[in-house]
């Protein structure tokens, strides 16, 4: 993670487009704003485009803006996101769901800063530092046929990778401590630490979803302990131990099967909320339901239920 932030840090420096990829709840959009509030846009906004939150009808006109009568419901004029990021700092999200004819608009924007709203004729500049995020490996998704190359060489200026939580558990103690102090002061408990064998745990574990699991694992313990430190009892519970890798018995299963099943124990530790299930794994609620649908697989009757 040093490397991480040094990079991050000379980035910043400069005004070229940076890439951040990585696994979901790695801390990308931290790394994000990070770049931001160094580099000499931190005066300017940051404005943060999320491209799964988006309906695709829609984020045409989120990212460029509309006129009056563009289309049903377009009642006024209205700014997009490279309108509102205007000598500031624009982070798209999830840039590897953005579709086809959408990744084709964006692409002219990117080339020359200049856009033109949906409807309208007139156009517009822009300027802008645009950093982008995806839990893909990008260079992956264009070789898939997923993303345009043309555009991935114009994003990926700057590369930075993020590496997983299983990849640097030595970062496990400190996260811990962070979060243990952050929850502890918000929910006004008086919890000074972890046990040493409950640490001694976390280590092990794979952590799927990365530090936004570890974070939701120890906000959930600090809120339900009733001791000044945390145990394993607080902190894992059949279904936390589950979600987060535990199990040491090697099945040689394909990986395909072993996601399956570990969507599947996830949508079960929820009772069937894709909601919150998506936030468990770290991924979004529309990256679970595509999942769903490619595996087929024997669902009970509540895990398709909906919040």
């Amino acid at each position: 993670m040093r490397e991480v932030v040094a990079r991050a840090e000379k980035a910043a420096a400069g005004d070229a487009n940076v890439c951040i990829y990585g696994e979901s709840g790695t801390g990308k959009e931290l790394i994000a704003r990070a770049i931001h509030a160094l580099s000499d846009r931190r005066h300017g906004p940051l404005v943060t485009f999320d491209c799964t939150a988006v309906p695709e009808g829609l984020a045409e006109s989120q990212l460029f803006g509309h006129v009056r009568g563009a289309f049903t419901g377009a009642i006024e004029n209205r700014d997009g996101v490279f309108t509102l990021a205007d000598h500031g700092t624009l982070f798209i999200d999830e840039l590897c769901e953005l579709s086809r004819p959408l990744q084709a608009k964006l692409l002219r924007v990117v080339q020359g800063r200049e856009f033109v709203k949906v409807g309208g004729t007139k156009t517009l500049r822009t300027n802008i530092r645009l950093v982008t995020a995806t839990n893909r490996d990008p260079k992956a998704a264009v070789d898939a046929g997923l993303f345009r190359a043309d555009l991935y060489y114009r994003l990926a200026v700057v590369m930075i990778k993020v590496p997983p939580l299983r990849e640097r558990s030595e970062d496990i103690p400190a996260l811990v401590e962070h979060f243990v102090a952050r929850y502890a002061a918000a929910y006004k408990k008086p919890i000074r630490g972890v046990e040493p064998s409950a640490l001694a745990r976390m280590l092990t574990l794979a952590w799927p979803g990365n530090v936004r699991q570890l974070e939701n694992c120890l906000a959930q313990a600090v809120v339900l302990s009733e001791r000044d430190v945390l145990t394993e009892r607080d902190l894992f519970t059949d279904d936390s131990a589950a979600l987060a890798g535990a199990g040491s018995t090697f099945e040689p299963l394909p990986l395909r099967e072993v996601e399956r099943r570990h969507i599947l124990r996830a949508l079960h530790a929820v009772h069937g909320n894709r909601t919150e299930a998506a936030r468990l794994l770290g991924i979004s609620v529309r990256c679970l339901q595509y999942k769903l649908k490619a595996y087929a697989g024997p669902l009970s009757p509540e895990a398709g239920r909906e919040p």
